[in-house]
């Protein structure tokens, strides 16, 4: 999505290599790019690195294993361009997977983060990457394409950007309900892995039908379709990737290199001495239609459930709420807790409900009183003959008990008096009064 401030700059003196190195097939995998000056600057995708150390904080961080695989050491490790390049080519892919000092540049990046890849490739493997697949699988996209979330958001659900973009697929608002995403106070599609995953696959197929290109698209993706436009038309009608590369915005010429990068990591990971980090906690989930209004709190008390894991499965909750009550809502749980939920329905309704899900729906404000006393010590100054005309109003005074279906018209006909009367008798500001309320009425 639409990015603008700058995280990281990593300053790189990039030798351009025009020379193509040639398979059996004759294919061209080193990109050929427009020459660009030494010591160009290469952007890292905004807010990545932010995005990398809110992952890295997060508790379930905390609640991994490290798998069983076999690792010389834990330093990162390298390899020559050859390497590389043949590695990226054995790859299975519809996208083009080609080469250059930039996509080295990434690789080496992410080669270097044992630990944040060992984290990602674990929790990806053991939950994301099989959403990711299902949506993209759904409209016949290329799978390479799970692998967006990593550079979008490092993973992290809750990721925002510095622009507002959220979520794993990083989408901006506006965006974001153009692809039926709910986004309000209480509920944020964004955040929701499977509708979110389902809006970001549609989006990627519909710029897919303006460029024919899924290397345009990528870009069109990190820096808007109106971008890559300015760029096609600054270059003189070129459209490949790498031909309007110098004059695509600066953060989104890494992204495409960056993709690339990301999809030989996570393929390869097991050559740079990584072992994935397998979160211990993620199960098996269902989901279950909520018609009432329920906080995750109540679910997480009954069911014996931490809470971190039901913000993990349900983070588009914003304030562990769910309006139920406005209409049906979903709620994951793990499969093992769907029966027990089931069972104890009534009790996690109204488990701690006076805090956790009341709401004020109607609010009655106070009506001024009078103070008899300090309207009695104002009037000892006055002559006795008006004391006693005052108390004699007042005694005349009768009470009225509001009935269902009054109104202050209708008890005025009945005591023979005004509106305006009662309403000054009784401080009313306004002609609203309710059932059971016990107005003055003055003679």
């Amino acid at each position: 999505m639409v990015r603008k401030s700058i995280v990281l700059l990593l300053f790189i003196s990039v030798v351009i290599c025009r020379n193509t190195y040639a398979n059996n097939d004759k294919k061209n995998i080193w990109a050929k790019y427009q020459p660009i000056n030494i010591d160009t600057v290469v952007i890292v995708p905004t807010d990545y690195e932010k995005a990398i150390f809110d992952f890295m904080n997060e508790w379930y961080i905390k609640k991994t294993e490290k798998s069983k695989c076999k690792r010389d050491s834990l330093m990162p490790v390298f390899y020559d361009d050859k390497t590389y390049i043949d590695r990226l080519q054995k790859l299975p892919y519809r996208i083009e997977m080609p080469y250059n000092n930039v996509v080295r540049l990434f690789i080496n990046k992410y080669a270097e983060r044992i630990r944040q890849v060992e984290y990602m490739t674990g929790l990806g493997e053991r939950y994301y990457f099989a959403i990711f697949e299902h949506a993209l699988a759904k409209y016949d996209l290329p799978l390479e394409l799970r692998f967006l979330p990593i550079i979008e958001s490092a993973l992290n659900p809750k990721a925002i950007s510095s622009a507002g973009a959220g979520g794993l697929w990083q989408f901006m608002i506006g965006t974001g309900k153009m692809y039926d995403l709910e986004i309000n106070s209480l509920v944020d599609d964004r955040f929701d892995p499977r509708k979110s995953s389902d809006a970001a696959a549609r989006y990627l197929r519909d710029l897919y039908t303006i460029y024919d290109d899924w290397h345009l698209v990528i870009a069109a993706y990190n820096c808007g379709p109106g971008n890559v436009a300015r760029a096609i038309r600054k270059s003189g009608g070129k459209t490949g990737y790498w031909e309007i590369y110098p004059y695509l915005p600066k953060e989104t010429r890494g992204y495409v290199p960056i993709f690339i990068a990301a999809n030989y990591i996570m393929n390869y990971y097991n050559k740079h001495n990584v072992c994935p980090a397998i979160p211990t906690f993620i199960q098996t989930t269902d989901t279950v239609v909520i018609n009432k209004r329920l906080h995750l709190m109540q679910v997480a008390n009954i069911l014996n459930i931490p809470i971190e894991e039901l913000r993990f499965y349900n983070p588009q909750y914003k304030r562990d709420i769910i309006p139920g009550d406005i209409k049906p809502y979903s709620i994951v749980l793990p499969m093992n807790k769907i029966q027990e939920f089931a069972n104890n329905i009534d009790s996690i309704f109204a488990h701690n409900a006076e805090n956790l899900t009341k709401k004020q729906v109607i609010a009655e404000p106070a009506t001024a009183q009078h103070d008899s006393t300090q309207s009695n010590t104002k009037s000892k100054s006055k002559s006795k003959s008006k004391s006693k005309s005052k108390t004699d109003k007042s005694s005349a005074n009768t009470s009225h008990k509001v009935q269902k279906g009054e109104n202050l018209s209708t008890i005025a006909r009945k005591h023979n008096t005004t509106v305006a009367k009662i309403k000054k008798a009784n401080g009313l500001s306004s002609d609203n009064i309710r059932e059971g309320q016990r107005l003055k009425i003055p003679k």
